[in-house]
């Protein structure tokens, strides 16, 4: 009787860890690719901001720029010290660009945005989440 009450226990452990397992969320085509488009989609989201033609077409050529030197960035054989580097240096230099496109106040309301829509990727992006 004591047997079947561990065996039951173990049985409904290994079950729920089974299914606990079953509803972690994944994202479709884990490929670098797959990953980069939607790191772009996410940056390319410009609700709320009203921004001008111009502006808008110059965000998204900077965007898909951005998304191409990071994923390049994270892809090299150099170290990870050199890959911080040069993260933070594309950081800087993106943040000067919105800066200078849309101002202070929008950018930091952009950015928050990112952010928001960021975080669940946080994890598979590795390094490169330290741009934004």
């Amino acid at each position: 009787m004591k047997n079947l009450k561990i065996l039951s226990a173990v049985f409904f452990l290994f079950f729920v860890a089974f299914a606990a397992q079953a509803q972690i969320p994944k994202i479709p085509g884990a490929g670098t690719s797959a990953l980069s488009s939607q790191v772009l989609g996410i940056l390319d989201n410009t609700s709320g901001l009203n921004l001008s033609g111009d502006q808008s077409s110059k965000l998204k050529a900077n965007n898909k720029s951005f998304v191409d030197q990071l994923m390049k960035i994270t892809g090299g054989s150099e170290s990870d010290d050199a890959k911080k580097s040069s993260i933070l240096n594309l950081k800087n230099g993106r943040m000067k660009f919105l800066n200078d496109l849309l101002g202070n106040e929008l950018t930091q309301k952009y950015m928050g945005n990112v952010l928001k829509a960021i975080n669940p990727l946080k994890s598979k992006l590795g390094l490169a989440a330290l741009a934004f």
